[in-house]
């Protein structure tokens, strides 16, 4: 079996696939790709399951030797990569040759950059899944970020591959958004007109405070009638819930699977690879959008994805 020498990890790499499904009534969130469609469209690049296990790297990117021949491919944000000190493109199938270095630098555009290798990153499956769950501990490589001197095995695959390019038209339907679009959240009657119309209207900057678990947003404080007084109950992926201080946070990929805040809004399935890509700092807003324009923007992103037009070549 093949492996990847971890020379450097970088500032927050993890094995990630598409999460665990189903077990938040176990208080167990799914975890997985931040950014998901670039993990997919990776995977697909090296004739890979959509779901297999790849490496997601958070803001700073690490190096990795690979001591035998491999396919790989890098997606998501530009992180300035070079092989061997040449650098190579993103979107696009790469061939890996014996003994040479791989190296991710820093982000030059969004939060995060997938590596994706013919065959998959091969680890131990938690709860049927392969990605880790920072916050617990559990699934991935032990359960936590890589550090210098991880071995990381490579499941057997036939690396005799065609070489893809994702089409530059199909990379700009799928970009990440900086407005992103909402449905009304449970609580939404909670929230007087007033307080609506200045979610909506205002601009917010994701909070240096922000992980994988919520995105913290700053920017003016929003009031409602349930600050402090709803009961604990279950939450969603992408729950943009209002603090009794009045400030949101959207609940992400590692979110608790309860909480008693009111929830204004959530953001749609077809935008939740864009909140992946979001940095410290970064400037956002909402647009209100209703229940049947949300599932049509997911069926479009999906028919995209599954059409012949996704690649070059």
């Amino acid at each position: 079996m093949s492996v990847i020498h971890v020379r450097a990890p970088g500032l927050q790499t993890t094995v990630q696939d598409l999460g665990r499904e189903g077990f938040g009534p176990l208080g167990v969130s799914p975890s997985g790709a931040a950014d998901a469609i670039s993990l997919r469209l990776g995977n697909r690049l090296v004739g890979n399951a959509d779901g297999a296990a790849g490496l997601e790297m958070t803001l700073l990117g690490g190096t990795f030797l690979f001591p035998e021949r491999a396919l790989i491919a890098l997606t998501g944000s530009d992180f300035g990569s070079t092989l061997d000190a040449k650098p190579i493109e993103l979107w696009t199938s790469v061939s890996v040759e014996p003994g040479q270095t791989l190296r991710v630098g820093s982000t030059r555009s969004g939060a995060r950059s997938y590596l994706c290798v013919r065959g998959g990153v091969a680890v131990e499956p938690f709860l049927g899944s392969a990605s880790t769950h920072l916050l617990s501990g559990l699934g991935g490589y032990q359960g936590r970020a890589l550090r210098k001197g991880d071995v990381l095995r490579i499941a057997a695959a036939n690396i005799s591959f065609p070489g893809k390019i994702v089409a530059s038209g199909a990379l700009e339907r799928l970009s990440p958004r900086n407005v992103l679009r909402v449905t009304p959240g449970p609580q939404n009657d909670s929230f007087p007109a007033a307080s609506q119309q200045l979610f909506y209207k205002s601009a917010y900057r994701v909070a240096e405070e922000s992980n994988r678990m919520g995105l913290r947003l700053e920017g003016p404080p929003i009031s409602h009638a349930a600050a402090g007084e709803m009961i604990t109950e279950g939450v969603a992926l992408g729950a943009v819930q209002i603090t009794a201080a009045g400030l949101p946070i959207i609940l992400f990929v590692e979110q608790q699977t309860t909480g008693g805040y009111a929830k204004i809004a959530n953001v749609i399935s077809a935008d939740m690879h864009s909140l992946g890509q979001l940095r410290p700092r970064d400037g956002i807003r909402f647009a209100r959008v209703d229940w049947d324009t949300a599932r049509s923007l997911l069926l479009e992103q999906e028919k995209l994805l599954a059409s012949e037009d996704l690649f070059s070549r």
